[in-house]
């Protein structure tokens, strides 16, 4: 049964691509050692997108199929960064602008959609080099070959892509010394295999399946990666160029012996150049021999060497959080977790403390509990004093606290981060189930104990019987009908079938939902919920 490619569709997509990358950024920014070791991979690829979903949010609702994709191609063109991103842009430009050429996706259309896009992505990088994104890219559209011609459905075809990626992923260690040397795969070629798998689950609803991180034999990270150190050029030069194609190739012979990673993409008379040099002033020229360069970026790789180091230093996330598994997220995504529980809970003190003992200039504050947000207020005005910045966010839940920090960009300005992370909070719609201790009267009314309760934003909204069908009440009242992604925490004794019944029911009745499960090993609560 063929796809088709309509506004919302690509809208959906765009959002979970995006958000995959995003939930994963920071584990991308560290395997990042080619072409340069600056840790900000993930950072870019993520950015990139992010401008391709701001472009399709802010078109009207009666664009066609093709003017979407061509909106969104334009925009992750000029938004991209990096050189992954740069890559990334030209993959989706050339992919869509293929599948655009039809009405309906087909097995066959899919497959040279792939190899178009390949094809360009090899053609835009002035020395491919095995081993990297383009490996993991020319393996996908060989898989979508082989089982477009086998007869297999367009879903399957995007699934055995995705899957050919993360075997050719798990392989570049061996097909780069570099990554060899580090223990890591490749940092652009493991943010295109979360944007392949966020494609098969948007598509097929499939669970992605973990992907490669470390080479076969991880090793330490010799000194000799360190680009600052005179290992290739030190400069990083990025501009948009208004000129001709034929200007272009002229540009690419120019660029080329200056220096290394050279990219350049897009068509129809803007492009986007990226290369590596010493001299700045000569890449610069030769784009305005070329045609007329824009937005130009240059970037010193030892500045940002350190302001990689320095940001990490200067800023911290601090995260109150409840249960093993949530204080494990918590970490993973850079946090400091503040762990506390019904039988521990948070003081004034230890709030004060936990602030205090950062060695930091910036701090924002998850508090994720209604009655920790003043106290954490106080002792952020103490850490003030001493000549910090310190932004304590109104979180009233945990799942609040794990959007915001899939936002989080430690290369932001500080006050950038804080509005990024503020907004991704409040838009993640909270709920709970959990069991009533003993009686009492609720905003639903009285309940006995044993009863099942409801939490929908804080307030005991539902009483029942059925954790399920209590759990699916609250799913109606976050409005999950209207969202992208719901997100279950499970906590300490959740049965098993009330996670799968919520899943059963979100894929009949809202199939465009993703659904994200974590075990958070929280007490008292059987779940926690957010919709976003």
């Amino acid at each position: 049964m063929p796809l088709s490619l309509d506004p919302p569709r690509l809208r959906h997509w765009a959002d979970v691509c995006a958000q995959s990358v995003a939930s994963v950024r920071s584990e991308i920014d560290a395997l990042n050692v080619f072409p340069v070791p600056d840790s900000d991979t993930g950072t870019n690829v993520y950015l990139t997108l992010q401008a391709g979903c701001d472009a399709l949010d802010a078109s009207a609702d009666d664009v066609s199929a093709e003017e979407a994709a061509r909106a969104y191609a334009r925009a992750v063109l000029v938004g991209a960064r990096g050189n992954s991103g740069v890559i990334v842009a030209e993959l989706l430009r050339a992919c869509l602008e293929s599948l655009t050429q039809h009405e309906t996706v087909t097995p066959r259309g899919l497959a040279a959609a792939f190899d178009a896009a390949t094809t360009a992505a090899y053609a835009a990088v002035g020395d491919p080099q095995e081993g990297t994104i383009l490996t993991v890219a020319r393996a996908a559209a060989d898989g979508a070959e082989r089982s477009a011609e086998s007869g297999c459905s367009p879903r399957q075809v995007i699934e055995v892509a995705a899957d050919a990626a993360r075997e050719a992923l798990a392989a570049t260690p061996g097909q780069m010394e570099l990554l060899a040397r580090a223990g890591v795969v490749d940092a652009g070629g493991r943010a295109l295999v979360v944007i392949l798998d966020a494609t098969a689950q948007v598509v097929s609803g499939r669970t992605p399946v973990p992907a490669p991180t470390s080479a076969p034999a991880p090793a330490v990270q010799p000194a000799a990666l360190d680009h600052a150190d005179g290992e290739g050029p030190s400069y990083e030069v990025m501009y948009l160029l208004d000129a001709s194609s034929e200007a272009v190739d002229v540009l690419r012979e120019t660029l080329a012996p200056l220096g290394d990673s050279l990219v350049i993409v897009g068509d129809e008379g803007l492009w986007n150049v990226h290369v590596h040099v010493d001299d700045v002033g000569a890449a610069i020229e030769a784009g305005i021999m070329a045609g007329r360069p824009h937005r130009i970026q240059v970037t010193h790789f030892g500045e940002q060497s350190h302001r990689v180091d320095d940001s990490a230093h200067r800023r911290v996330i601090v995260s109150a959080v409840t249960g093993a598994g949530l204080a494990e997220l918590t970490r993973a995504a850079g946090a400091v977790a503040v762990e506390f529980s019904a039988g521990r809970p948070l003081t004034t003190a230890q709030m004060s403390q936990a602030l205090h003992i950062l060695d930091a200039e910036e701090v924002i504050v998850l508090p994720n509990r209604s009655g920790h947000v003043r106290p954490f207020e106080a002792a952020a005005k103490e850490l003030r004093d001493t000549g910090a910045r310190v932004a304590v966010l109104p979180t009233h839940a945990q799942v609040q606290a794990l959007a915001a920090l899939a936002v989080h960009d430690p290369g932001r300005d500080f006050d950038d981060d804080v509005v990024a992370m503020s907004a991704a909070a409040a838009h993640a719609k909270h709920g709970a189930v959990t069991i009533a201790n003993e009686s009492g009267i609720t905003m639903a009314g009285p309940c006995q104990v044993g009863d099942v309760l409801g939490v929908v934003g804080g307030d005991f909204a539902v009483i029942g019987q059925d954790q399920l069908a209590v759990a699916r009440e609250v799913l109606t009242r976050l409005d999950s009908s209207g969202a992208d992604m719901v997100t279950l925490v499970v906590g300490e004794g959740c049965p098993d079938e009330l996670v799968s019944g919520l899943e059963e029911h979100l894929a009949a009745e809202q199939p465009h939902v993703d659904v994200i499960v974590h075990d958070g090993g929280q007490e008292k609560y059987t779940l926690f919920i957010a919709v976003e």
